[in-house]
């Protein structure tokens, strides 16, 4: 599978492959119309994005949940990923929003109008520990200090490389370890010109995100005011283009044209033309079937551990007539018995530190051939806690739109994000 990374944003990262309308499916518990019930029984609809392999996963999920909780009913819609934020908010906005709701990045545009139920005490009654089931991301889709999301599914981006390119250049596998300096001179040894290139690439922000807080950086300071221009910002993305424009390892985007229509940074390193690839897990189905002979380790360092995660959380709107249904519901599908669905079925990396930890993760029946699932569970302590503002979306085009020069090599880091730094501050409004 390949993912264009251009489009994997706002939606969870994973959205990708989504039927051309709603497709609903019920798991059918109780027949009583006991949509309002007090002690967590009931009719519950629940939206999620996706395409088949979503629709598989959450079914089976569902249908679990049935068994153990037959007066509970669910209906299941998927959404196109283009349309869904859209759709839903519609949704609620006419009365009718769904009881549980997929939330990623996006998760305060919803939470920010008030259509989002804060799940604090409902999560505390219904006996979901944050912290100890989900570890750093447990507060990651939070707004101020109410939380509106328990993590559904969360994999760190990691370190994918070519082995036998690193055997060619005498290198030992990336390690967490690994410095930008200790990076920058293994690419170096990666890289034939013309013909292989030592990384992908760090355009994409989830990418240089990463670079950024590992310097110590944040996007979004701690009184809620951009910080795009800041020293550390700056320094980290100068990096990450300096790998394309000044030392030539990484592809530019002529190189990449001419790799073919729609190749990035995943298939080229599928191809065997790239030693070093950072993304998430949706690149391993695809990898299995290349070629190639690749590994997995974690991120590397900067002046810190920090790493982007992908995933999503589940929400209940602010319409839901049965809360309590849909937190039970909530609290059964982030157990175990649950989350071990979602990487049976090959779908993503589940949220639950303990299923990242047992054997169902760590070997997969699908897995066809021997790849350190471990590297996920041991990332999941460097995810840094990205920005999710109200203002994401305008946020993420803000950056676009902003840096489309500098990734040419017409601009340097500073002179862009003044720039950006002066679009953000007309549209992000500091929490207060």
């Amino acid at each position: 599978m390949t993912i264009d990374r251009a489009r994997v944003t706002r939606r969870g990262f994973l959205g990708l492959g989504a039927a051309a309308g709603i497709i609903t499916l019920t798991a059918c518990g109780s027949d009583s119309d006991d949509s309002g019930s007090s002690n967590g029984g009931g009719k519950l609809v629940m939206t999620v994005w996706g395409g088949e392999p979503d629709k598989t996963a959450y079914q089976k999920r569902i249908d679990l949940l049935v068994k153990k909780y037959p007066e509970i009913s669910i209906t299941l819609q998927l959404i196109p990923g283009e349309t869904y934020e859209q759709k839903v908010q519609t949704m609620i906005a006419g009365g009718s929003g769904p009881d549980i709701m997929q939330v990623a990045e996006n998760v305060n545009v919803y939470s920010s109008k008030n259509q989002l139920q804060p799940l604090d005490d409902l999560a505390k009654g219904a006996g979901i520990d944050l912290e100890q089931q989900f570890g750093p991301i447990g507060s990651l889709y939070s707004y101020k200090d109410k939380v509106y999301a328990v993590p559904d599914r969360s994999g760190a981006m990691i370190t994918y490389y070519n082995k036998t390119m690193f055997a060619a250049a005498n290198l030992d596998a990336p390690t967490a370890d690994w410095t930008w300096e200790q990076t920058l001179a293994a690419f170096k040894a990666l890289t034939v010109p013309g013909k292989q290139w030592g990384y992908a690439g760090a355009e994409w922000w989830a990418a240089w995100w990463g670079f950024v807080y590992q310097n110590g950086g944040k996007i979004i300071d701690d009184s809620g005011k951009p910080a795009a221009n800041s020293d550390p910002v700056v320094e980290a993305l100068q990096w990450a283009g300096d790998l394309v424009n000044k030392h030539g390892v990484v592809p530019t985007k002529k190189q990449y044209a001419d790799f073919g229509a729609d190749v990035n940074g995943d298939a080229a390193f599928a191809q065997g033309k790239i030693a070093v690839s950072t993304t998430g897990f949706w690149a391993i189905s695809g990898l299995l079937k290349s070629n190639i002979e690749w590994g997995i380790a974690p991120f590397w360092r900067g002046k810190q551990q920090a790493v982007t995660a992908f995933g999503s959380g589940l929400a209940i709107s602010r319409t839901s007539k049965n809360p309590n249904a849909a937190i039970k519901a909530i609290e059964f599908l982030s157990s175990p018995d649950a989350q071990k669905v979602i990487i049976e079925t090959g779908q993503d990396v589940p949220a639950n530190l303990e299923v990242q930890k047992g054997d169902a993760f760590l070997k997969p029946t699908w897995m066809t051939k021997p790849v350190a699932m471990n590297v996920f569970g041991e990332s999941s302590a460097f995810v840094y806690r990205a920005p999710f503002i109200p203002e994401w979306n305008e946020m993420q085009k803000a950056f676009e739109n902003g840096l489309a020069n500098f990734w040419l090599g017409k601009e340097d880091a500073r002179t862009a994000l003044t720039a950006v730094q002066k679009r953000l501050e007309t549209i992000v409004k500091p929490a207060g």
